[in-house]
C-alpha cells in the first residue's frame, strides 16, 4: 500500500508518561475500510496509541495524518474518528434510539435523515425492536452493539476500538466480534482494534501488528505474522514454545512437537502434567536444560505419566532473529 493510498498516516509517533517513553517513533498505515489490528500484552501501549489518534493525548513527536489532513493541532470533536472503549458508556436517562440519534442530532442533521441512519444502524447490528429500552435493560452484548451503532452514527471516518469484546461472556463473543466485522466492512467504514487476546486479532484483522514496549513490529497478514514470528517476545505472545536449537534459539509451536523414545528426539524431557483440552491433549513437559515446552497433541495419543520421560523432536522450528 503507497502513502497515497492510506486513509491514515502515522509518521514517527511517540508519547511518554512523566517522562517514561511509552511509544517510541511509531508509524503505520491503515487502508480505506481496512480492519487493522494492534496486538500486544497489557502495558504495551495500545490506548495510549488510540488515544494520541483521537486527540486525547498529545504525542511527543511525530504526526497523524487522515485521509491527508494533519490532526496534530485538530481538537477531537473535529477529527472525524469515532472512539469505543471497553466499557459502553451509554447515556443511561436515554433510550436505545436516543443513544444512537445523539450524534446526528448534535451535528443538526434533518429529523428524517436522522430516523433513517438510526433505524439502518439498528437494523445492520440487529438491534430492531429495542428503539425504546434503557441501556440497564440490555445485556453486556446489546451494549456494545449501541456502542458501536452511536460511534457509528456520527459518520466517522475511522473507528478506533479499545478491547471492546474484554468484559464479554465467552460464550458472546464469537457473535458479537462477527458483527462488529460485519457492520464495519458493510459501511466500508476503516478501524484500528486494539487487544491482548492473540485470538481475536488473528481473527478479525486484514491486517496485524504486534507492540511491545512502544515498538510496532510484525505488521502484515494475519496468517504471516503468526507464522513466522521473528523475535522471541513475539513468539511468546503468539503462544510459540522457546527452545534452543544448536547455537541459537528457535520458536516451536506445541501442535509441532512430537513425542518420541527418550533417546530418539532433539531433546529429553520429563513430563510434568497432562490433560485434556477441548479435542486435544495438553502437555506440559521441562527439558534438562530447564526449558518448559507445552505440546498439543490428538486425543488418540497416549500421554505418559507424570515424571515420565520422553524425547521431543521438532516437526517444524522457526529461527529468531539474532540466532
Amino acid at each position: 500500500m503507497s502513502s497515497s493510498d492510506a486513509l491514515v498516516r502515522v509518521d514517527g509517533l511517540s508519547a511518554a508518561w512523566s517522562g517514561t517513553p511509552v511509544l517510541r517513533s511509531l508509524s503505520l498505515e491503515v487502508a480505506p475500510a481496512e480492519y487493522f489490528v494492534l496486538l500486544g500484552p497489557n502495558g504495551s501501549g495500545k490506548t495510549t496509541f488510540l488515544r494520541c489518534l483521537a486527540g486525547l493525548e498529545r504525542p511527543t513527536a511525530g504526526r497523524v495524518i487522515l485521509a491527508g489532513n494533519d490532526l496534530t493541532d485538530v481538537p477531537p470533536h473535529r477529527r472525524g474518528v469515532g472512539l469505543m472503549f471497553q466499557d459502553p458508556a451509554l447515556f443511561v436517562h436515554r433510550t436505545v434510539f436516543e443513544n444512537v440519534a445523539y450524534a446526528p442530532l448534535v451535528q443538526h442533521r434533518p429529523r428524517p435523515e436522522v430516523d433513517e441512519v438510526v433505524g439502518r444502524l439498528l437494523a445492520l447490528l440487529h438491534l430492531e425492536g429495542f428503539e425504546d429500552r434503557r441501556p440497564e435493560s440490555l445485556s453486556g452484548g446489546e451494549r456494545q452493539r449501541v456502542a458501536l451503532a452511536r460511534t457509528l452514527a456520527a459518520r466517522p471516518r475511522l473507528v478506533l476500538l479499545d478491547e471492546p469484546f474484554a468484559s464479554i461472556d465467552p460464550e458472546l463473543k464469537a457473535d458479537l466480534r462477527s458483527e462488529f466485522r460485519r457492520a464495519l466492512t458493510a459501511l466500508g467504514t476503516a478501524a484500528i482494534h486494539v487487544t491482548h487476546d492473540r485470538e481475536e486479532g488473528l481473527f478479525l484483522g486484514d491486517r496485524v501488528g504486534l507492540l511491545f514496549d512502544g515498538t510496532l513490529t510484525s505488521v502484515g497478514p494475519p496468517r504471516s505474522v503468526y507464522d513466522a514470528p521473528r523475535e522471541e517476545r513475539a513468539a511468546r505472545f503468539l503462544g510459540y514454545n522457546i527452545v534452543r536449537t544448536g547455537p541459537g534459539v528457535a520458536a516451536v509451536h506445541p501442535r509441532d512437537v512430537e513425542l518420541v523414545e527418550p533417546s530418539g528426539g532433539d531433546v529429553e524431557a520429563s513430563v510434568v502434567a497432562g490433560g485434556t483440552v477441548g479435542r486435544e491433549t495438553l502437555l506440559v513437559l521441562r527439558t534438562d536444560a530447564g526449558e518448559r515446552v507445552e505440546a498439543r497433541l490428538a486425543p488418540n495419543v497416549a500421554v505418559p505419566p507424570r515424571s515420565g520421560r520422553v524425547g521431543l523432536r521438532w516437526a517444524r522450528a522457526v529461527p529468531l532473529d539474532g540466532n
